[in-house]
């Protein structure tokens, strides 16, 4: 298949640049795959569209603020750091910018007030262009980055976030993501209790989402991109409540496109374990897991927006679409929810 068949014109004013408040009020709108129907709700509602007994598979990595602004020492030169993977307790791999400025033995200050608290020594190349950074700090490294850092949002938002946590899930856990999960935005304390009293169940993965998530698909022939690699855990609790979840008939629901290439990773396995995954899911795809997935509206020709596809269709995910942008729901990571059935 082609890049250019996955392509939809979407108006920039549908483009959601802030979170609503509170996340719950988020629209929903519910597709049917086999039939295409669709049905317009409220997120606060999705319990009504469970079973008892399905099962609810949610990742719970957390993002934390690895945007960092600071100076070249000895110079005037601001510099940007993308933090994206930790090699060890000191070591980072990261994006930088201005690259050409930032070669193996340049260090750069990251102030705070007046002072500085945080400081980082380039050491090699790595990765297309990315670098192996050794930070030096005194104190906790996780506490500075929460006072000096930024969270990296994607480059369609244009505001600030005023709130850091906003663009976490409730039930963020595990610090890793430089991106967030967004399906999971829209959950509240009130939700989670409707659904557990519609005796719905819930279990975890999780995979921490790199910024290669952004990254566009360059090929018009979509089987020669190369998918980033993300890190996941898969617990022997979510594997037991899968196999039990199967094997009572009811339905496995990712909550988004992370824990659905977890799961599809993993596949039937009975037990649980830890790895690496590639993972891209095109039309074509024969899914072996999940039964339905609650997914956010996607940028077009996005590897996101073609795993939508493989799982409910080509036209018929384009049409959901095409009836969203009618309907002005709102698009991306602060956008409105999606439940397909």
């Amino acid at each position: 298949m082609l890049k250019s068949d996955f392509h939809y014109n979407l108006p920039e004013e549908l483009i959601a640049q802030t979170p609503i408040e509170p996340r719950d009020a988020s629209r929903l709108m519910v597709l049917n795959r086999l039939t295409g129907a669709i049905t317009h709700d409220c997120f606060y509602n999705i319990a009504d569209y469970l079973n008892k007994g399905d099962l609810l598979v949610m990742n719970d990595s957390k993002v934390f603020p690895a945007r960092l602004l600071g100076k070249k020492r000895g110079s005037d030169i601001h510099v940007e750091f993308l933090l994206l993977e930790q090699q060890d307790c000191s070591m980072w791999e990261t994006m930088v910018y201005p690259g050409r400025r930032l070669k193996k033995g340049t260090i750069v200050d990251f102030p705070h007030s007046a002072k500085p608290v945080l400081s980082a020594e380039i050491f090699e190349t790595v990765n297309g262009g990315n670098r192996l950074v050794k930070f030096y700090h005194e104190g906790d490294f996780h506490e500075i980055l929460d006072k000096i850092g930024n969270i990296p949002l994607p480059h369609y938002i244009t505001k600030e976030l005023q709130n850091k946590d906003r663009y976490n899930t409730v039930y963020a856990e595990k610090i890793g993501s430089a991106a967030a999960p967004t399906a999971g935005l829209h959950f509240t304390d009130r939700v989670f209790g409707r659904i557990s009293e519609k005796g719905v169940e819930t279990a975890r993965v999780t995979l921490h989402v790199g910024i290669g998530t952004f990254r566009p698909v360059k090929s018009e022939k979509i089987e020669e991109h190369k998918m980033h690699t993300e890190r996941f855990v898969f617990p022997n609790e979510t594997a037991e409540k899968i196999q039990a979840c199967k094997s009572r008939g009811r339905r496995v629901i990712a909550v988004g496109t992370t824990s659905c290439r977890t799961l599809e990773t993993v596949g039937t396995s009975g037990t649980g374990h830890y790895g690496s995954t590639d993972i891209f899911i095109t039309p074509g795809y024969e899914f072996k897991v999940i039964d339905s997935l609650i997914t956010n509206f996607h940028l077009p020709e996005s590897t996101l927006l073609m795993l939508v596809s493989a799982f409910t269709g080509r036209e018929t995910a384009l049409n959901a679409y095409q009836e969203a942008i009618r309907e002005q729901y709102r698009f991306f990571s602060f956008g409105d929810s999606m439940l397909i059935i």
